[in-house]
């Protein structure tokens, strides 16, 4: 019997979710379907009717958040501002990304970004979309005059992205809770840190 279109996407969803906590707490590696189907309360069979394998879900997790994160970044792109102020306003989504879903963002971080020999090289070519469009942004600056000119936009975006990243990879594997302080301070000296190399 096929699920309502609305069931099937709620049940869809409900799977998802389910992985993002499995993954978070056990990492992928260690996980089985039947951990993400008993954490979503449903059959075992009824994870592989949305998702071939557990390998299937962490690339729907990866991607749906990635491409959230690259229309932001082209969002930021599109308003008339200064080059510093697009990459505060990126620096504060992927920080408040964090702050909404630091279960999510370990994943992507732990289990994607940052693992090289597989899933990262998967989706190298995504990845490289968000560093081209920092990129782009710090090409602007310097075609306006506020950013140097020695520093190649590519080398910036990668020190941008990997500030960001090396800042969220320390509050997850610290047992200690972040504060509404914390996330505020470390939107400010990301930017401050990163403009401060690339500024006239």
């Amino acid at each position: 019997m096929a699920w309502p279109a609305t069931a099937s996407s709620e049940k869809r969803r409900v799977i998802l979710d389910a992985a993002v906590r499995v993954f978070a707490r056990q990492g992928f590696h260690t996980s089985r379907v039947s951990d993400i189907a008993d954490q979503a309360q449903v059959a075992y069979g009824l994870v592989y009717h949305y998702f071939p394998s557990k390998e299937a879900i962490l690339d729907t997790l990866f991607l749906e958040r990635w491409d959230v994160m690259l229309q932001a970044i082209a969002e930021a792109d599109a308003v008339h501002a200064a080059a510093r102020e697009k990459l505060e306003a990126i620096a504060g989504f992927i920080v408040d990304s964090y702050r909404h879903d630091p279960e999510l963002m370990k994943v992507i971080i732990v289990e994607v970004t940052r693992a090289a020999n597989t899933f990262g090289l998967t989706h190298l070519d995504k990845i490289r979309e968000a560093y081209a469009q920092i990129g782009a942004i710090v090409a602007g600056g310097q075609r306006d005059g506020a950013f140097r000119a020695q520093i190649t936009p590519e080398f910036a975006a990668l020190a941008f992205y990997g500030l960001v990243e090396q800042v969220l990879t320390g509050w997850i594997f610290d047992s200690a809770p972040v504060g509404e302080e914390q996330f505020e301070q470390a939107k400010r000296m990301i930017v401050e840190t990163i403009c401060r190399g690339l500024e006239r």
